[in-house]
Order: structure tokens, then C-alpha cells, then sequence
């Protein structure tokens, strides 16, 4: 049976998500409203760069929580030139994001372009300074166990901070295999690179598999530090069994 301390934490390993085309700053209140209002304190809440300024009226409930101001760059069709997207990053930097969810040039590395992937990824980690960032590789539009690897590799040879497995606006987002594929790579990396798991994760169980799944295969224990899911049904769901 799942205890309290279990949900308990794994609602401080989500970066809560609301990334809607369709939101207005009156939706966008309101939805911060009711995060606040439930006192769980998650990993970050990650939004589009645009209502970053809302969070400053609440400066006081992140930093007493610590919770993280996460933004997303180069979202959701990895299509941006680097100079477009370091611009993006610099912007959200000044509206006091914490955190960088940038998606990466993957059509790029599906075209064998690696050397173009490379300096995407140098530019961006020396854009965000000391800003997380985290690497949106898309492994649902990825053709091959191959690629997947591929691109988990370029993002810690490359200095993120996390891998990241999807923005959520494909139509494949994280599979079973795709996960012990970038926690294997990450497992044998000679330095520390945190996975980010998002894509269709809405239930407490698929959550607690992930984060056993993250401790088996990694051998570390699970902490926001290294280790997120990205999400925003689960979030409610977690809110529903704790009430």
C-alpha cells in the first residue's frame, strides 16, 4: 500500500507543468492559485516564458517551498537556430527563470548532423550560465534505441544538467524502453546528468515505477537534485489521495 510519505514525495519530485497554447493571464493566476492552495511544494513549476512575471508576486511562497521557476526555450519543434535560442534563454533569464527546459535540434541528430547538434548544446549551456538546464531530446519522434542513446550522450557530454525525455506535444511521449535506455547511458556517464521523465505520466503508479525504475538501474536514490517528473494530471492525482 502507498503511504503518505510516499506520495508525499514524489509530489517534491515533479516540476508541475502548464504549457497551454490557449491560456490567458487570468487562467494562468488562477492555476498558480490552486497549486499554492493544495501546500504541497513540488520541484518547480515550469510555464511558458510569457507569465514568468506572474511568479514575481509570489516570490515569497517559492522561495519559502523552494520551488523552482522553470520555462521552457526552442519549444516544443526543436527548429531554432542557437543565436534564437540563446536570445530566448537570456529573456527568460531576465524575467528570473531558475530553470531551462530547452528542446533539442533532434531532427538534426535524426539527419546524422551531430557536429550541428554539438554546438547547439555548447551555446545553450554557456547561455543559461548558472541556470539548470534541462535537454529535451523528443525520444518519442526518435526512430532507434540508437538514437535515443545517441542524443542521452550529447546531452551529458555537453554539460546539462538533466536529460529530458519529451515536451508532451508528440504523440509518443515517454515509452518503457526509452527510459532504461537514457538511465543506462546516464548510469555509466563519468559525472552526474539528472533524468527528467515526461511524456503521458498522469498516475501515481506510473510515477512510482519511474522512480524505482531510476533507483535500479542508476543505483542512487531519487532526489530533485537528479531526478524530476514532468507533469501536471499526476500532480491532481496526488492532490485527490493526499486530501
Amino acid at each position: 500500500m502507498t503511504t503518505v510519505q510516499q506520495l508525499t514525495q514524489l509530489a517534491q519530485l515533479l516540476d508541475v507543468t502548464r504549457l497551454q497554447d490557449e491560456d490567458d493571464t487570468q487562467q494562468m493566476e488562477l492555476w498558480l492559485d490552486s497549486v499554492q492552495q493544495t501546500g504541497l511544494a513540488p520541484a518547480a513549476l515550469c510555464i511558458y516564458p510569457d507569465f514568468l512575471p506572474l511568479l514575481q508576486a509570489r516570490k515569497q511562497w517559492l522561495g519559502d517551498q523552494k520551488i523552482a521557476r522553470a520555462t521552457v526555450v526552442n519549444f516544443p519543434g526543436g527548429q531554432l537556430g542557437s543565436d534564437q535560442v540563446c536570445q530566448q534563454i537570456e529573456a527568460a533569464r531576465q524575467r528570473s527563470a531558475d530553470e531551462i527546459d530547452c528542446v533539442l535540434p533532434y531532427q538534426d541528430l535524426m539527419a546524422g548532423k551531430i557536429g550541428a547538434v554539438k554546438s547547439f548544446l555548447i551555446d545553450v549551456r554557456q547561455a543559461c550560465g548558472p541556470m539548470v538546464l534541462k535537454i529535451i531530446i523528443e525520444s518519442g519522434e526518435l526512430i532507434t534505441a540508437q538514437q535515443v542513446a545517441r542524443a542521452t550522450e550529447l546531452v551529458v557530454d555537453c554539460g546539462a544538467d538533466f536529460v529530458k525525455s519529451s515536451t508532451g506535444k508528440v504523440p509518443v511521449g515517454l515509452t518503457d524502453e526509452a527510459a532504461q535506455i537514457m538511465l543506462t547511458v546516464l548510469a555509466g556517464a563519468d559525472r552526474m546528468v539528472g533524468f527528467k521523465a515526461s511524456g503521458g505520466i498522469r498516475s501515481i503508479e506510473h510515477g512510482l515505477a519511474l522512480v524505482d525504475m531510476y533507483q535500479t538501474i542508476t543505483g542512487r536514490e531519487a532526489n530533485a537534485k537528479h531526478f524530476r517528473i514532468g507533469a501536471s494530471g499526476l500532480f491532481q492525482e496526488l492532490v485527490k489521495a493526499l486530501a
